[in-house]
């Protein structure tokens, strides 16, 4: 059993500790800060066994506040995400916003919204975050449930609120947990604020008297609950933008759906987002539908990964003769779609698969509900490791298409800035699945996507006699066939990820700057590379890379002379060095066996020679 605060603080002054310094110093830092008695136990636990060498991962190590906010495993320690990090991470980021916004009246008036999933702590979490912007005279909008992702950037744009944080991990693992922080503007923060916030948390790392003090959210008239004047809303300009055509087909269409919330919290918005565009309501996944921080049927909660975590979904969908499947992840801003086949086995779609579907039919949805429209006034975009199938729609159908960094960060503030120069945002994707459709919410949205992907399925049978997969199919045939290939190998060392990459930009005999010209002994020569850690880009006059570049993550791009582009990057919140890879055929071109078997061969020579998986020990994706 865990002893009283007041008495693990005595004991450790009295203690003799490692011997470092610095390491002692953290010991005695997290006794005395954290008020949190599990997370103070387990660092008094190593103390007590002397086990130095965790004990100066955990406390002489620090998560890093990036563009991607905050996500790590739950444990103690400065490296982790537990309930001193928050507080330090909240006492940072209300520091920044303070001074960004020095007018006291944009505090108290305008605020921050707090939303959380279903995971172990995110409530905890959200409050503790709460308790600091409260105790510094800031109007706090906390929802009082969990909520899908989409819902904060919503109240942010609805709200006008300073900035809002999403207590979640997503799609990972039950022991992680994270806090997603989108700005004003309703977009995920980009740099300098990343920067700017990491610095405002070092400053304040001592927290503030009252951090753990839960009556400062007792009877505060600063504290409110913005479900009911932001979900509703939501769905009202969800439903708002369905003509009612579409709305009638909704309702009339034979075709039959199972969804699953995979232990997550898009039940219940999906579901009235189904009802509200006139769908019958859906075969649910039962036990998947409530959120469960265990994820007891699925130990990887990411539909991405297919059937290992499909499996009930599958097996609902036949038991229920569904034609399509649709999955959030447990926050509900991603989605992934499979349909039935003619021998009754499920075809998932690839993200880049979805994103070919959804860019076609939100330029025919737009064109169905502006009449005489201007395409040229369009924008669609995507990240720079997703399908290029958008372009290939742009260059044929007239809109502008931009790719950016990998994240809908990058993705939403590119649609802010295009908006602001009077242009149309259609839609945005990236192929981790993840989907924009429209600009109300400027990040992905699993819960809109599933009604738009939905409304297609009815709209194609309907109208045009088709299936999402003979749809896909004529898209290809108009705009060229793109065969892709997206996957990972996992490494947890991080000194060996920058030894892999590093090889890769030293690789003759060592020699810096030198990168390899072909794969399987010159088979497959290389055209042009982009090291978008360096800001190298062989392609351009000037040799420098036209996208933002960052030194602390890895990205290089190889693009072949016969058409394949392959990328290389690191994951920015799992322990996954990720690759990419993408091949583009012409409308005439019509062999596409023959480009999708030349890329496999291509993809894995290139793993297999860049990556050295067996001799690095890597552990590959499962099928």
């Amino acid at each position: 059993m865990c002893q009283p605060l007041g008495q693990m603080q005595c004991e450790i002054k009295n203690m003799a500790l490692s011997g470092d310094p610095e390491l002692d110093n953290q010991i005695r830092r997290w006794i005395r800060w954290d008020k949190c008695p599990s997370t103070a136990c387990q660092i008094m636990d190593a103390v007590r066994a002397s086990d130095w060498d965790t004990l100066r991962k955990r406390l002489c190590n620090r998560i890093t506040f990036g563009t991607a906010g905050l996500r790590a495993c739950m444990r103690a320690g400065f490296d982790s995400m537990n309930e001193l990090v928050v507080v330090q991470t909240a006492q940072g980021l209300c520091k920044y916003l303070k001074e960004q916004y020095p007018n006291p009246e944009d505090w108290t008036n305008r605020g921050i919204v707090f939303g959380y999933d279903g995971r172990y702590n995110s409530h905890r979490f959200a409050e503790l975050s709460a308790i600091v912007f409260l105790s510094n005279e800031f109007k706090v909008w906390l929802f009082k449930r969990v909520v899908a992702t989409p819902m904060v950037p919503y109240a942010i744009l609805r709200l006008q609120c300073l900035a809002g944080v999403m207590v979640t991990a997503s799609h990972n693992p039950k022991e992680d947990n994270g806090y997603k922080v989108y700005w004003s503007n309703g977009a995920q923060i980009i740099p300098p604020h990343d920067a700017g916030i990491q610095d405002a948390i070092m400053e304040n790392l001592e927290p503030m008297s009252g951090a753990w003090d839960d009556s400062a959210m007792c009877s505060n008239t600063q504290l409110n609950d913005p479900y009911d004047i932001v979900v509703p809303p939501y769905f009202d300009h969800l439903k708002k933008k369905f003509p009612c055509n579409l709305l009638e087909i909704n309702g009339r269409c034979p075709i039959t759906f199972t969804y699953t919330a995979m232990h997550g919290v898009g039940y219940d918005f999906v579901k009235t987002a189904f009802k509200r565009t006139n769908f019958p309501p859906f075969i649910s996944v039962c036990e998947q539908q409530e959120p469960d921080p265990e994820f007891p049927t699925t130990p990887m909660p990411n539909p991405e990964e297919g059937k290992t975590s499909l499996d009930l979904a599958i097996k609902t969908a036949k038991q229920s003769n569904s034609e399509v499947i649709l999955a959030n992840d447990p926050d509900a801003d991603r989605l992934a779609v499979a349909v039935r086949r003619e021998d009754g086995s499920y075809r998932l779609f690839s993200g880049n698969e979805v994103g070919a579907l959804l860019g076609w039919w939100s330029l025919e949805f737009y064109k169905m509900t502006v009449p005489d429209c201007d395409v040229s006034n369009c924008v669609m975009i995507s990240s720079t490791v997703s399908s290029k199938i958008l372009k290939a729609m742009a260059e044929r159908e007239g809109f502008t298409f931009f790719d950016t960094l990998t994240g809908f960060k990058w993705m939403g503030n590119k649609a802010i800035e295009q908006e602001q120069a009077g242009k149309t945002v259609l839609f945005a994707f990236e192929e981790a699945i993840g989907f924009m459709v429209g600009t109300a919410v400027l990040d992905k949205d699993g819960v809109s996507a599933a009604t738009h992907v939905a409304t297609m399925a009815c709209y194609l049978r309907c109208t045009q006699c088709m299936t999402l997969e003979e749809k896909l199919r004529d898209i290809y045939e108009t705009y060229g066939y793109h065969t892709s290939i997206c996957s990972y190998v996992i490494c947890r060392c991080p000194p060996l990820i920058e030894k892999i990459f590093e090889r890769l930009r030293n690789w003759d005999d060592g020699q810096a700057d030198t990168y390899p010209t072909s794969i399987m002994n010159g088979e497959y020569e290389i055209e042009s590379i982009r090291d978008l850690h360096t800001g190298y880009d062989s392609s351009t006059p000037d040799k420098k890379a036209t996208l933002p570049t960052s030194s602390s993550s890895q990205m290089i791009t190889f693009t072949f002379k016969n058409g394949a582009v392959i990328t290389l990057r690191t994951s920015g919140t799992e322990p996954k060095m990720k690759y990419y890879a993408e091949m583009c055929g012409k409308p005439e071109e019509k062999n596409w066996n023959k480009l999708s078997s030349t890329l496999k061969i291509m993809v894995e020579a290139t793993v297999e020679e860049f990556y050295e998986p067996t001799k690095n020990g890597l552990q590959r994706k499962k099928d």
